[in-house]
């Protein structure tokens, strides 16, 4: 046995050697990829030596010291994990039951009807992104073939990939405005009505990635009754439930509104933002069922999807956001965190606003920057005055104009309004 692994390695050798030495590799078609829009920002904020630069593009909080914030109630909860003595043993296939339990408890709410029918799927999963393809390959084995996936213009630019590497077929429906700043409602819906009845529809629940423009209320009732009227699969993204506006409840409002509806639905659900769990990679995918039993078979094939994936999800961050979510203490403790930060945001933006329009006398509006929410904002800034910002003033953005509110602070906000004012004069 032992002589013919060593012949079969020693003649692999010398056909990688044949290869090589007639220049042909395996790899000789891959071509470069291209490279990520906000990866390609940090990269070149880390390549800048001036000594006065400001990094408004990664999506991660910042406190006003523009350092990294890890929240109190997690590291009360990884002191609690650490006395407890914990192993570090595999986690089942849907990862830990009592912290997905506490996941849609949190985002479908305790009184939910679905919840309390036991019609709801759920597995952990590698937080937004993870959650997301899980649902995206459990979508395109079992639905219709042909069904197409519509996402807003524009979106997270990780959804049209994810969604297309599973083999799904992806359209836009139009979402932002450039005119106005804000929702193009008239065109969202004009589109969804064009959609084929039974599309997936991807909506993000609250705080819009990249814009920072939500529906209305009255709005998202338009959106539902024209799903339920389309026959559409709502696919919701909720990515800072509780951090857009403090407040978890306000924040759930589209995606309760849509579980309570009757209609059946999935939920990408992350809690690197509102946590502060960027790394623990810590989320959930969950399906609104027909029934119980239904829900059993879906429950399965999420499954069979998942062991093939990664096999289980990570234990860390799962304990630390059971612990969270399960210990009064520690969840009163973070819905006060989550109103500071998201308070912050808020504050930022009315800063930058008045910045604008009082110390520069801006002849502009710039009354979008306080109507958007979340940690995004979409500041109307166009490619070129984008790139005068970045060589004249070292502040680093994406081209399309989006800045992470988050990486604003009170000792470099007014330098941020002058640097637009600039360009936009």
């Amino acid at each position: 046995m032992l002589r013919s692994i060593k012949f079969a390695s020693s003649n692999s050798q010398a056909i990688s050697r044949g290869l090589l030495s007639r220049g042909m590799s395996f790899w000789a078609n891959v071509q470069m990829g291209p490279a990520d829009p906000i990866i390609g920002v940090n990269e070149a904020f880390k390549k800048d030596p001036a000594e006065k630069k400001y990094l408004l593009g990664v999506g991660a909080y910042r406190d006003d010291n523009g350092k990294p914030y890890v929240l109190s109630c997690v590291r009360k909860a990884e002191q609690k994990l650490l006395s407890e003595n914990v192993d570090k043993e595999y986690l089942p296939i849907t990862g830990l039951e009592s912290f997905n339990n506490a996941a849609v408890k949190f985002a479908y709410g305790e009184n939910s009807k679905p919840l309390a029918e036991n019609r709801i799927a759920v597995a952990q999963s590698l937080s937004g992104t993870g959650s997301l393809r899980v649902g995206a390959a459990f979508l395109q084995r079992f639905l219709p073939k042909g069904t197409k996936v519509y996402v807003p213009k524009p979106t997270w630019g990780n959804h049209i990939t994810i969604f297309k590497d599973a083999g799904m077929e992806v359209c836009e429906y139009r979402y932002f405005d450039p005119r106005t700043n804000g929702l193009d409602i008239a065109g969202l819906l004009e589109d969804l009505k064009a959609a084929p009845d039974g599309s997936v529809i991807l909506l993000h629940g609250c705080a819009h990635n990249p814009t920072g423009v939500d529906p209305s209320k009255e709005q998202w009732n338009e959106i539902l009754n024209l799903s339920i009227k389309k026959n559409f699969l709502p696919f919701l993204d909720v990515a800072y439930q509780g951090f857009a506006s403090g407040n978890p409840v306000e924040d759930a409002y589209s995606l309760r509104l849509f579980a309570e509806s009757g209609l059946q639905m999935m939920l990408a659900q992350s809690f690197a933002k509102n946590l502060g769990l960027y790394g623990e990679r810590t989320g959930a995918i969950s399906v609104i069922c027909s029934s119980p039993e239904e829900k059993a078979r879906v429950l399965s094939q999420l499954k069979i999807v998942i062991r093939s994936m990664y096999s289980s999800p990570p234990l860390n961050g799962a304990r630390i956001a059971d612990k969270v979510m399960n210990d009064p203490e520690l969840l009163s403790l973070w819905y006060s965190e989550l109103k500071a930060m998201s308070g912050r945001i808020i504050d930022m933006r009315k800063s930058l606003r008045d910045h604008l329009e009082n110390d520069f006398n801006s002849k502009l509006k710039w009354n979008h920057i306080t109507d958007q929410i979340g940690m995004f904002c979409f500041t109307g800034l166009k490619p070129e005055q984008v790139d005068r910002i970045r060589s004249e003033y070292h502040i680093y953005m994406t081209r399309n104009g989006r800045i992470s509110v988050a990486g604003l602070n009170t000792k470099n906000v007014k330098y941020v309004a002058e640097a637009f004012h600039a360009v936009t004069k």
